[in-house]
């Protein structure tokens, strides 16, 4: 059972494409029974309402879905109280929104890097590509795991955890648990 805490909670699942962000996400999701929210959830909304197109077209459309992301993050934490957010965030971009969201609603937060290896990513898009229910606006065909990306831990203060998506799946959630029940025992402000 999930620890009650007394301030606000914002839980970052990061990580490069093809990572293991979504499926850890849907398992502390369902773990936490908190608010979430996912930059790729909000993107598949945007491709459908605006369409897909190149590869500047999909990242005007990334821009867009954090941007939604960081707007509706307040008031899902009012909601909420603890709220997990996924994506791919970008070090040196997207710490200044979070960082401002963090100061106005005295929010702690904590950010899970999921880690895979190359070979394993470029496996996984490829049978991402090959599903018929993923959306295919992403490009996952196109996406080349040998071209640094960015995403890491993003510098700002709060637990920092590394899930590796390669490993024994069970054993590293249960790790990640763990450290997230320490994280969300009751602080007082």
């Amino acid at each position: 059972m999930p620890a009650q805490c007394t301030v606000s909670r914002l839980l970052l699942i990061t990580g490069p494409p093809a990572s293991g962000k979504t499926h850890l996400a849907r398992e502390l999701a369902s773990r936490y029974a908190c608010g979430v929210g996912s930059k790729d959830a909000i993107k598949e909304t945007l491709f459908e309402a605006l369409g897909t197109g190149d590869a500047a077209w999909s990242r005007r459309l990334s821009d867009a879905s954090f941007a939604l992301l960081f707007q509706w993050a307040p008031q899902l934490l009012a909601a909420h109280g603890l709220v997990l957010l996924e994506g791919n965030f970008r070090t040196g971009e997207h710490e200044a929104p979070l960082r401002a969201l963090l100061e106005r609603s005295a929010t702690r937060m904590a950010q899970v890097l999921c880690m895979a290896a190359p070979a394993t990513r470029a496996a996984r898009l490829a049978a991402r590509a090959e599903d018929p229910g993923r959306h295919r606006g992403h490009r996952d065909r196109e996406f080349d795991v040998n071209v640094a990306h960015g995403p890491g831990f993003l510098d700002l203060s709060g637990a920092r955890l590394c899930f590796n998506s390669e490993a024994d799946w069970h054993g590293e959630f249960s790790a990640c648990c763990t450290e997230l029940d320490r994280w969300l025992a009751p602080h007082k402000v």
